[in-house]
């Protein structure tokens, strides 16, 4: 009896164990993209209402997993991507320079699979404050 009990404790530190060292993993791993990859993704504005990210890849880069909130894209240039999703499935993307597009917020690690840089500013929308909002 003294040996199961044992063994179910050890097997429960272990669990609790690996638990824990896969939560911090993907957590650090799902940091904002600002964070995750300063390199490329800049703060070029921001106030309590929006913050205005630039994106910019060179041809072939690969970046880290990281999140978006929910955001308005425009896309400066023509580009095309692969996403690598939390999930392991791959998303092909591509668009023109002068598309737009809204996004509800992702977690994904990209790839530029052209021979060309692409450049892209992200709106992100923060909650809203102030009179009109319920807080």
């Amino acid at each position: 009896m003294k040996n199961l009990t044992k063994l179910l404790t050890a097997t429960v530190l272990i669990a609790l164990t690996v638990g824990l060292f896969s939560k911090t993993s993907f957590a650090q791993e799902t940091q904002d993209a600002t964070v995750a990859a300063p390199d490329h993704y800049t703060i070029e504005f921001e106030n309590d209402q929006v913050r205005v990210v630039r994106i910019k890849y060179g041809p072939h880069e690969k970046s880290v997993m990281h999140t978006h909130p929910a955001g308005v894209y425009v896309f400066l240039t023509d580009g095309e991507a692969r996403f690598a999703m939390p999930d392991g499935t791959t998303q092909e993307s591509s668009w023109d320079a002068k598309e737009v597009s809204w996004d509800s917020g992702t977690i994904h690690l990209p790839e530029n699979t052209s021979d060309e840089p692409f450049e892209i500013l992200l709106i992100e929308l923060k909650e809203a404050k102030g009179k009109n909002s319920k807080n």
